[in-house]
């Protein structure tokens, strides 16, 4: 039964491998073999594809066998139509276009295990790339935040030099009616004259403002400060929505793209083997030589086609031949009095008939 099954899978002909010796046989059920577990490995890999595209395990699966069965058939048919022929060198150039076919097809199987077997590696060159994102993403939402806060920040330093500023004139005012009535400097009198007096209330008029300005600035200062907290708040929640898309930066191209910055030898053994697999059919029945099965299988094709040849040229001679007797009938029919009567009584009425419709025209015109 297993037998049977593989050489089904070989894509030969049953009925001519089924008389055909033990050895034959052999043969096709381990290219037919090969061609069926090819297909599975390609149904594991197309599944874990999937599953990494759809992150659903039934849908993968359903998938994945779907493309099992699509690479199940392409081998089959590659193997099947290479003919074995006298020389090697056309069946080379026969299996060239198929050969194409089959390291693509080893690329495509090979991509998703190796996605699956250095899974580890990748997940730490997408963890750092992650990171790197991370401080990338910051940098640009900062970027649309920072003008409006360093606006508001040299706004609040203004207000704060502009209270530092009166407090030197209101500290300067005091120190000159202190000094006033100290003795040392202005009218140099000690003691708390007119001119103290003035001074004093030059300083507490100075006092006052300053103090009202101290009050108006707090005011200004924390209405911005709240603004600057605002916006920081906002810039946080605009990180905070972008950070999902980041942290799920972990799909299929992002898994490839991290897999080609890993050394590439250990990826290029793999898909050699992938490769070995997918062409080892195709090569099997380049370096085999001609047997049992390909004998008879010519022999088969070979009657078909004489017999093709044979038919289409009994008809072309049957064609032939009879064009000649219809030539030779109606050449002897054109001697014949008779018929050439009926004809010419024929053509005289279909004259009388077209004289008369053509006058009975012309009396209407007129």
């Amino acid at each position: 039964m297993l037998k049977k099954f593989f050489i089904t899978c070989s894509g030969v002909d049953i009925n001519i491998i089924a008389n055909c010796s033990n050895g034959e046989q052999n043969k096709y059920v381990g290219i037919g073999a090969t061609v069926f577990f090819t297909a599975v490995m390609a149904n594991i890999a197309g599944s874990y594809a999937l599953f990494t595209v759809f992150d659903n395990l039934y849908a993968a699966i359903f998938f994945g066998l779907i493309w099992g069965m699509l690479i199940f058939n392409l081998d089959r048919f590659i193997v099947s139509t290479i003919k074995k022929q006298d020389s090697k060198w056309k069946e080379f150039l026969q299996a060239s276009p198929r050969i194409v076919l089959a390291v693509i097809i080893a690329i495509v199987i090979s991509k998703p295990l190796e996605l699956k077997l250095f899974e580890k590696e990748i997940n730490q060159v997408l963890l750092t790339e992650k990171n790197q994102m991370t401080l990338d993403n910051k940098t640009q939402i900062a970027q649309q935040f920072s003008p409006e806060i360093a606006k508001i920040n040299t706004e609040i330093n203004a207000l704060k030099n502009e209270i530092t500023q009166k407090e030197t004139t209101t500290n300067a005012l005091y120190e000159t009616y202190i000094a006033e009535a100290e003795g040392r400097k202005g009218t140099k009198l000690l003691g708390k004259g007119p001119v103290y007096k003035e001074k004093r209330a030059k300083h507490d008029a100075a006092l006052a403002e300053l103090n009202q300005l101290k009050k108006d600035n707090a005011k200004k200062i924390k209405n911005k400060e709240l603004a600057i907290a605002s916006l920081l708040k906002n810039q946080k929640l605009i990180e905070t929505k972008t950070q999902p898309i980041i942290t799920n930066f972990d799909g299929l191209m992002a898994r490839i793209n991290a897999l080609g910055k890993l050394p590439w030898l250990p990826s290029f053994f793999i898909f050699l083997l992938f490769l070995a697999i997918e062409t080892s059919p195709i090569f099997a029945k380049l370096i085999a030589p001609k047997g049992e099965y390909d004998f008879k299988l010519e022999d088969k094709e070979t009657a078909v086609k004489t017999w093709t040849k044979q038919q289409i040229d009994q008809r072309n001679q049957l064609l032939k031949a009879d064009i000649a007797i219809n030539k030779k009938v109606y050449d002897n029919m054109a001697t014949e009095e008779e018929i050439y009567a009926y004809k010419q009584k024929i053509a005289r009425d279909l004259m009388k008939l077209q004289a008369d419709s053509f006058y009975k025209k012309q009396q209407k015109m007129l």
